[in-house]
């Protein structure tokens, strides 16, 4: 249930394990499959609304799930690449390039931090004890600002964690946000010992590109995932409410005046947490409480299509600290960083983000109100006055990004466990298992094999 990309990489796992005659239907409230995936046109150019790109590697050392994923649908040999061009955050109303040998924004070797931010002295002292006790969790900026001070956390992790999750570094869950780092956490004595650490056991395959996108857009990969579950789709009929049943479950379906049912043998909820937590509420109030906690921010991306021959500097793009004061959070080059995106005397298109956790009052304003407030923070933010766009579009996504607060793990293993004597009903989706693609796709996969069990032992 859910089309976005976790329900669709669960559906085409069905497919390819389960009987040929088994049946797999996809329900989606909104009129179209995707979620935050959707690939738009800006003057003649192929302009990502949602996520632009995965990461191409994986935890540990293969191929992510998202590029297993689309080498599966047979489009393996349209993966393009970024340029090797690096990326910057302004710092009062200069471009700083992003220091080297970080992880997440925090730094492994403070003497790499240049102009961005002054560390403060003494604070990443060993007092004999690892930084996170075994089954402990804590907001990143917590730990960022108790050893580093507060420079770095506001300069560079905020900024980073921000241009992920729209989020908080005060506020976000270290062992979900950087596993890596907090497992390294629990055994070593200083925070620079602890990024150290997580970098060096990192997987790495030398010369391999950290990220990748489909050419043509994101809405190939969507399309080509659709086709593969030889689903039936179910587009703009809500499901309202799930129920036990002794062969499996009942879902009632559309408006209240005129309700439908649908029997099913399972279920995988790929929904986002509110909705989630409704349907659940009729199943076990123990995992719906756990699952409604789970907040959102709300973000919204302009894409300018400036004339061509726009000045910009040779970055990837940059992001804003939020002690800057913009509403613009992060700004990609957009002809910039996908070199097969650029045509001889075609626009430059710069795509930027608005908005963070805690603002959905400032995205309130019409999208020419936006569109004026971007171009113009981002002509200050690049030291002069942009030309005005010869196109544009704004694309917004209200509680579009999961917020994980500390102890997000232990909720959702909480949720799944009340779920555990309902068997056929699983949880998928970035609400549980983090953004990005290979996140989602990875949630959707497990959550299938659950299903698949689940119907073998039957």
């Amino acid at each position: 249930m859910g089309g976005g990309i976790a329900g669709l990489a669960a559906a085409v796992r069905i497919r390819d394990r389960a009987p040929a005659d088994t049946e797999i239907i996809i329900y989606e409230q909104s009129g179209r499959l995707g979620g935050k995936l959707r690939t738009g046109e800006l003057a003649g150019c192929t302009v990502e609304r949602g996520a632009e790109s995965f990461l191409v590697g994986g935890p540990d050392g293969g191929e992510s799930a998202a590029v297993r994923f689309v080498r599966r649908l047979g489009l393996g040999d349209r993966i393009v690449h970024p340029s090797a061009i690096p990326a910057a955050l302004a710092i009062g109303g200069v471009l700083q390039p992003v220091p080297k040998g970080t992880l997440v924004g925090v730094p492994g070797d403070l003497s790499l931090l240049g102009a961005v931010a002054r560390p403060a002295a003494g604070l990443d002292r060993d007092e004999g004890r690892p930084l996170l006790a075994a089954g402990a969790d804590v907001a990143v900026g917590t730990l960022v600002r108790s050893r580093f001070g507060d420079e770095v956390a506001d300069r560079l992790v905020d900024p980073m964690l921000g241009g992920v999750y729209a989020g908080r570094a005060d506020r976000l869950s270290l062992a979900t946000t950087m596993p890596a780092l907090a497992r390294t956490a629990r055994t070593e004595h200083t925070l620079t010992a602890a990024v150290r650490a997580a970098q060096a056991a990192a997987a790495r395959v030398p010369g391999r590109p950290i990220f990748g996108a489909v050419d043509g857009g994101m809405t190939q990969l969507v399309a080509a995932a659709a086709a593969a579950t030889g689903a039936r789709i179910s587009l703009g009929l809500p499901v309202r409410e799930i129920a036990r049943t002794p062969h499996g479950w009942r879902l009632l379906l559309g408006p209240v005046p005129a309700p439908q049912t649908d029997d099913v043998d399972a279920v995988v909820l790929a929904v986002p947490a509110r909705p989630a937590a409704r349907m659940l509420a009729g199943v076990n109030l123990s995992a719906a409480a756990e699952v409604e906690a789970l907040d959102y921010a709300s973000v919204a991306l302009i894409a300018l299509a400036l004339p061509p021959g726009t000045p910009l500097p040779e970055l990837s793009g940059f992001l804003v600290p939020p002690t800057e004061g913009t509403l613009v959070k992060a700004a990609t080059f957009f002809t910039h960083k996908w070199s097969h995106l650029r045509r001889e005397g075609g626009p430059v298109i710069i795509r930027a983000s608005l908005g963070r956790a805690g603002e959905e009052q400032r995205l309130q304003p019409p999208d020419p109100v936006l569109v004026a407030t971007a171009h113009a923070e981002l002509g200050r933010l690049l030291g002069g006055e942009l030309p005005p766009p010869v196109e544009s579009w704004v694309q917004r996504w209200g509680g579009g990004l999961p917020q994980y607060a500390p102890g997000h793990l232990d909720r959702v293993a909480l949720a799944r466990a009340a779920l555990s004597d309902r068997p056929g009903l699983v949880l998928a989706g970035a609400a549980y298992d983090g953004v990005g693609i290979p996140a989602c796709v990875a949630s959707g996969e497990t959550a299938a094999d659950d299903v698949l069990k689940h119907l073998e032992e039957r």
